[in-house]
Formats: C-alpha cells, sequence, structure tokens
C-alpha cells in the first residue's frame, strides 16, 4: 500500500536545469518510479550528458532546450510539451546559480542575474506549466529553495542568492494556496550544502568550509540524492496532504 504512494507510472515529469546535480538525481529518482522525464537545460551539451547518464542506466529520457529567465520560451516549451505528451504531471524547478559577493559591491547586473534565475524562472516556470495544470485540475509542483531563505548563510556574502530563495518559499505558499482548489500541490525542498560543481569552491575554501560543517550538526555536506529522494516524495502520492510545505534537509543547520 504504502510503497505504491510513490509510483510514477505513466506521469509526465519535467525537471529544469535537470543534466547534471541535484538536477539530474531528481531526473532519475522520477525516472525510476515511472515516469517519463524531460529534461529541460539551458546548455543542450549538459542535457545532452544528463540524458546519455540515465541511459546508461536503463532510463530513457527527452531533452529539450530551456532557459528558464525567458518568459516567453518558458510558455513555449510548455505549450510543446504539453502539446507532444498531453500533459505535464510533475513539474520540478531546479535550475539555480550561486554567487558570493558583498552587497556593497553588487552590480545591479549580478543581482538582476541572480534573481532571473533563481527566482523569476521558478515564477515563469510554475506560471506556464501550472496554467495546464489548473485547467486539467491535477498537478504537482516541487521548487529547489535552501536553507539560505530561512536564514543568513556565513560566512559567504551571498544577500542575492539569500533574498531570492526566500521569495521561492513565498512564490511556493502563495501559489500553493491559490492552486488549491483547482487539484496542484505546490512545495518546496530546502537543502544544506550539496556535493555538487556549484558548492565545489566553497568546499575547497579553507575560509568557508570549516565555518560550513560547524554550523551543521550532521558535520557533513549532503549528495545529490539525498534531495532528489525528497522531491521524490513530494512529487508523489507519499505526500498527498502536503502543499505549501517547505521541507529542510539542511543536516540540521538551522536547528541551533
Amino acid at each position: 500500500m504504502y510503497l505504491e504512494k510513490y509510483n510514477l507510472d505513466g506521469q509526465v515529469a519535467v525537471v529544469t536545469g535537470g543534466g547534471r546535480n541535484i538536477g539530474l538525481a531528481c531526473a532519475q529518482a522520477l525516472a525510476e518510479a515511472g515516469a517519463k522525464v524531460i529534461i529541460g537545460e539551458i546548455d543542450p551539451e549538459i542535457g545532452e550528458s544528463g540524458k546519455i547518464r540515465l541511459k546508461e542506466l536503463g532510463y530513457e529520457v527527452e531533452v529539450i532546450e530551456l532557459d528558464v529567465t525567458d518568459s516567453v520560451a518558458v510558455t513555449n516549451v510548455a505549450h510543446t510539451i504539453v502539446e507532444q505528451h498531453g500533459r505535464v504531471d510533475v513539474l520540478v524547478c531546479n535550475a539555480g546559480i550561486a554567487l558570493n559577493t558583498p552587497a556593497e559591491k553588487l552590480t545591479d547586473e549580478e543581482w538582476h542575474r541572480i534573481v532571473d534565475v533563481n527566482l523569476n524562472g521558478v515564477f515563469w516556470c510554475c506560471r506556464a506549466f501550472g496554467r495546464h495544470m489548473v485547467k486539467r485540475g491535477k498537478g504537482n509542483i516541487v521548487n529547489l529553495g535552501s536553507m539560505s531563505g530561512i536564514i543568513a548563510n556565513k560566512p559567504q556574502p551571498q544577500v542575492h542568492y539569500n533574498a531570492a530563495k526566500a521569495g521561492v518559499h513565498m512564490l511556493t505558499k502563495s501559489l500553493a494556496v491559490e492552486w488549491a482548489e483547482h487539484g496542484v500541490r505546490v512545495n518546496t525542498v530546502a537543502p544544506t550544502y550539496i556535493d555538487t560543481a556549484m558548492t565545489k569552491e566553497g568546499i575547497e575554501n579553507p575560509n568557508y568550509f570549516p565555518t560550513w560543517m560547524e554550523m551543521t550538526p550532521m558535520n557533513r555536506v549532503g549528495q545529490p540524492h539525498e534531495i532528489a529522494s525528497v522531491v521524490l516524495f513530494l512529487a508523489s502520492n507519499a505526500s498527498s496532504l502536503m502543499t505549501g510545505s517547505i521541507v529542510l534537509a539542511d543536516g540540521g543547520y538551522t536547528s541551533w
């Protein structure tokens, strides 16, 4: 009874930024559960690399070029996928970037770049795919937030990233409230530092990493599969009573 709730057989799932790191792990988790997975990637080579990796594991996925900061392109991609597959059951908004710059040195361009990808891009995708879900009366959206949307990290300066992720959390709650009556659930996973290309520089930084570990009760970074497992839970009927939730997977970081 309970394991069956994780079954996604016959469902269509889209993962933005799904060609590597956390996104690729999410794509694999959804594919393992039986979903037809479509990877949305701004870089076709990264998308194809992820596709090859999943094919080696026995899963057939599709790749579509997607720039989440282009609202018109996002709308067109959503329309194309729905036309080709009839619907989208699951959307995972994973695409994101991070930079560390002191607030007083932030340029307008860098602020807009971080917010465009990490917040605006999430909304463009939620809106474009959510329209189809609302019309159909069924759907499931899982956003990738961050513990950085709840606390201010130290010692690295990243006010724009933190603000954008906090925005994702409130966006999630707001959409969940609006769309609950239409059968659409919206939740967010808020990870700690995960061992990916995006955090590699920080992990190797002797001025950052010891503080990260000191602040983390479990005293380690997370792995992409540990976030993908939470995404799968939220994308499945195992979490059927949950919407508007911000699910922390932070090794205890925010528990102090």
